[in-house]
């Protein structure tokens, strides 16, 4: 009995982890490829107010979208995706991504820079 307890918590242990860690990360320049040939959706999931003052170009701003996010997203359920937050530290973009997955989406990935390195980049931001 231990054994059989042991082994499904394990399971579902296994595939908690493996769902948090299913999504891949996109470079800087992939990323301003892929906006530049609209061949991407990008979630922005810094808060309203962020994203008033400035968000990567075509982002939707997650918080004010959360609740009819599938409208937002194209009918492709294998489109890029693609979540950032404030910086390469902040974990917030896995609520956006995780929503998006539960919603089908196969391809999801995360800018690792996030904000801030789009702009160390030297990219700008639209308002």
């Amino acid at each position: 009995m231990k054994t059989a307890l042991f082994a499904l918590l394990f399971a579902m242990s296994s595939v908690a982890f493996a769902a948090d860690g299913a999504f891949g990360d996109i470079n800087h320049a992939d990323l301003k490829a892929a906006i530049e040939s609209k061949a991407v959706v990008v979630i922005d999931v810094n808060g309203t107010d962020s994203y008033k003052a400035g968000h990567i170009p075509s982002a939707i701003d997650f918080q004010a979208n959360n609740k009819d996010l599938a409208s937002k997203l194209p009918a492709d359920k294998n489109a890029l995706v693609v979540a950032y937050c404030g910086s390469p530290q902040c974990p917030a973009w896995k609520s956006a991504a995780k929503a998006v997955a539960a919603l089908g989406y196969t391809n999801v990935k995360h800018y690792t820079g996030g904000l801030s390195g789009w702009k160390k980049e030297g990219a700008s931001l639209q308002q």
